[in-house]
């Protein structure tokens, strides 16, 4: 195909609300060396997107100012030494930002083929949750089989996603969320019990549904007063996976030491190009076959179109998703 000099993309006019995400034409960029270019046909929306729209999240050095950290397309030319796909494959990839965008490029070794059996649509919800739960629970946390994971949201992207992954790999799943609809969301999606966070105190629920067990491992965005929760209803030399702080840093860890306690924290979008492209490969050998075999499959709350990306932001911050939200092309 004939590629364009300049394409759409949807920018952060200035830091605020979903308002100042504005489509504007830029240049095509260049795939460099080990890099890709991916004609765009769908856009996974998080919420890293929503803290650097708001100025909470500059982009590192070398991204993209563009939002979007997870694409779906075509890959369409080729960097340098690039040697794993050729033009006109389908793939997934994880972004180091610009995926809001009609191309976008990102490493060879941070994309995968679309799964068989998912849309271009679903294979955009893939990357970002897929990558963050397995390298937080699994790797890094060291989730295993009969273990206990306490996931919180559990109806957000990550939240579902590790739901489906930690059933899959043989764990059993506490997840809260902020309504009965969602807690049902939850166990229908396979979660062993669901725990309404708005009227159930979380930390004796967890006690009494592992009888006093606890929570082997224990995966949070939500810090603050969460933090020293956590900890209570950890099982003895339980870990906690913590991958953001949407209600602060600042915690009570006295309870840390008494239970024997690692806590460890990591984001994705930091970590070197090699330590991504270890990830894709640990996913593409032990995940991906069970998404092709239809065992786990993205929930999907609602697409919108790239224009109305503001709808997505605005959606995503109402908390009323159950799934993933992605823009489409």
């Amino acid at each position: 195909m004939t590629l364009p000099a300049t394409m759409t993309a949807i920018a952060i006019s200035h830091p605020g609300g979903p308002e100042v995400l504005a489509a504007e034409t830029r240049p095509l960029p260049q795939p460099g060396p080990g890099e890709i270019l991916v004609k765009v046909a769908a856009a996974g929306v998080n919420r890293p997107d929503i803290s650097q729209r708001e100025g909470r999240y500059p982009p590192p050095a070398g991204a993209s100012d563009l939002p979007g950290l997870e694409i779906s397309g075509e890959v369409v030319a080729l960097g340098a030494g690039v040697n794993a796909w050729k033009r006109g494959d389908k793939v997934c990839a994880l972004a180091h930002g610009g995926g809001y965008a009609e191309f976008c490029v990102v490493h060879e070794t941070h994309a995968l083929p679309v799964p068989k059996g998912l849309s271009m649509v679903e294979a955009a919800a893939l990357p970002e949750t897929f990558f963050t739960v397995w390298v937080n629970a699994f790797e890094m946390a060291g989730l295993k089989a009969g273990e206990w994971l306490l996931v919180h949201g559990g109806t957000s992207g990550i939240g579902t996603t590790a739901i489906m992954l930690a059933k899959a790999f043989g764990a059993k799943v506490i997840a809260t969320a902020g309504s009965d609809e969602k807690c049902d969301a939850c166990r229908k999606l396979g979660a062993d019990a669901a725990i309404n966070y708005k009227t159930t105190d979380f930390v004796p629920a967890v006690k009494e549904i592992t009888g006093g067990h606890g929570a082997d491992v224990i995966l949070d965005m939500v810090g603050g007063p969460y933090v020293e929760r956590n900890h209570q209803c950890a099982a003895m030399d339980g870990r906690v996976a913590q991958i953001a702080f949407m209600q602060g840093a600042k915690a009570d860890l006295r309870f840390m030491s008494q239970r024997r306690i690692r806590h460890m924290g990591s984001t994705l979008r930091p970590r070197t190009v090699a330590e991504k492209g270890a990830i894709a490969s640990a996913l593409r050998e032990k995940v991906w076959p069970l998404i092709e075999a239809g065992q786990i499959r993205p929930v999907m709350d609602s697409t919108f179109p790239l224009a109305q990306a503001s709808k997505a932001h605005a959606r995503l911050e109402s908390s009323q998703h159950i799934g993933k939200v992605v823009l489409t092309l």
